[in-house]
C-alpha cells in the first residue's frame, strides 16, 4: 500500500519534515506484504524476488491507462492513453511472473476453488486480479484520499479526531480493537465524507438490459435496451440538492441521526451505503472491509500525532500527499 510500514523518526514536536515525505515515494508493502497475510509467503522470497511491486505496477498501468493521466498535453495524452488499447504484450511477461507467484503460493486456496467447480487456472487469474487490482490498486487510491482530504481540513478537525480517537483507545486498555472503532463516529464520518468527495472510482459504464427511463431532481431520460450508459459520481456525490455545501469537505457530515441519513447517497460502491453487495447487484465486495482500513488509517495516524500539513498534487492512480510537518503526538486521550 502506498504508506510505508517503517516508523518515521521523530524528534520533538513540531516536526518539519526536512525531506517532505510523498505518498508516492514511501517504498509500499503493497503486493508484498498482501501476499504474505493472504497466503504466508512473501513474493520477496519466491522467484519473483524484489521486483513484484515494480511488476504489479506496470500490469495496473496497463489496466488503467484510460484513465491515467501523466500531465502531457492533452492531445498527446487523448491520442496514445485514452484511444486505443496498449499492446498487451508489453506487459504479459511481467503477469506471468506475477501469476507464477499466485500459483505456487496460493496453492491452498486454489485446491479449494477446484473443489467448488472452478478451474484451477480461472481461480488464479481471478485471485491475481483481486489481491493487485483490487486490494493493492485500491488502497493506492482509497490511502491518499483520505488523507488529501484530511490535510485540507481545518486542524480543528485533526484535533477533534485525536481527541475522539484517543479517549475510545484509552477506554480498552490501550487497545484498537473493533469494538473500539465502531465507537469513533467521527471517524467513521470523515471515511465516509472522504469517499463521497473522491470515490475512488468515478468513472462507470454499463449497457442497458431493457428499456428504462433514469429520473434526475428535474428531467426524465429515456434509455434503449443495449445502450451504453455513463456515469461520473461526483456528480451524484456532490450533489447540492442532497447534501449542503456539496463540494465542500465536511468532517462530522455524517454524525448524529441526520447524518446517518445522508449515507443513503453516499455511492463509491456502486451502491447506496445502507445497502450490502449481494450476488445480484454489482455492488463493491469488498465494501465494508474498505471502510474499516480506511478508518484504520485514520485511527493510526492520530494515535501517533496530534496534526500535520502537506502540499496535495495528483498522481497517475489518484492524489499526491506530501507531507511537510508532523506534530507527534503530545496526550494519549
Amino acid at each position: 500500500m502506498l504508506l510505508s510500514s517503517r516508523p518515521w523518526s521523530l524528534s520533538s514536536p513540531p516536526l518539519r519534515v526536512p525531506s517532505p515525505i510523498s505518498t508516492s515515494s514511501m517504498t509500499p508493502p503493497h503486493s508484498t506484504s498482501l501476499g504474505d497475510v493472504h497466503f504466508g509467503i512473501r513474493p520477496s522470497s519466491t522467484s519473483l524476488g524484489t521486483e513484484g511491486p515494480s511488476k504489479a505496477n506496470k500490469w495496473l498501468f496497463f489496466q488503467l491507462c484510460p484513465l491515467l493521466t501523466l500531465g502531457l498535453p492533452k492531445i498527446l495524452e487523448e491520442l496514445f492513453l485514452h484511444t486505443f488499447p496498449l499492446p498487451s504484450f508489453l506487459a504479459k511477461s511481467d503477469y506471468k511472473d506475477l501469476y507464477g507467484y499466485f500459483s505456487s503460493a496460493a496453492a491452498s486456496v486454489l485446491d479449494t476453488a477446484e473443489k467448488l467447480g472452478l478451474s484451477r487456472e480461472e481461480a488464479c487469474h481471478n485471485l491475481l486480479f483481486t489481491t493487485i487490482f483490487n486490494s493493492y490498486g485500491g488502497a493506492k487510491v482509497l490511502f491518499p484520499g483520505i488523507l488529501k482530504c484530511l490535510a485540507l481540513a481545518h486542524p480543528r478537525l485533526h484535533s477533534r479526531l485525536a481527541e475522539e480517537i484517543r479517549s475510545v483507545v484509552k477506554a480498552e486498555g490501550g487497545k484498537v480493537t473493533l469494538a473500539a472503532i465502531e465507537k469513533m463516529e467521527l471517524t467513521k464520518s470523515v471515511v465516509y465524507e472522504a469517499l463521497r468527495m473522491d470515490p475512488p472510482v468515478k468513472f462507470q459504464y454499463g449497457k442497458a438490459k431493457h428499456d428504462l427511463v433514469i429520473e434526475s431532481h428535474d428531467a426524465r431520460y429515456k434509455v434503449s435496451k443495449g445502450e451504453m450508459i455513463f456515469g461520473y459520481q461526483p456528480l451524484a456525490t456532490q450533489d447540492t440538492k442532497v447534501f449542503e455545501n456539496g463540494g465542500e469537505f465536511v468532517g462530522d457530515r455524517f454524525v448524529g441521526n441526520e447524518g446517518k441519513k445522508l449515507l443513503k447517497h453516499v455511492l463509491w460502491s456502486n451502491g447506496h451505503e445502507t445497502e450490502s453487495p449481494t450476488v445480484r447487484n454489482k455492488q463493491c465486495a469488498g465494501k465494508d472491509f474498505v471502510i474499516l482500513v480506511g478508518r484504520l488509517l485514520v485511527v493510526e495516524f492520530f494515535l501517533r500525532y496530534d496534526t500535520f500539513t502537506a502540499e496535495v498534487g495528483t498522481i497517475m492512480f489518484g492524489s499526491q500527499v506530501t507531507f511537510t510537518s508532523l506534530t507527534k503526538a503530545t496526550s494519549s486521550g
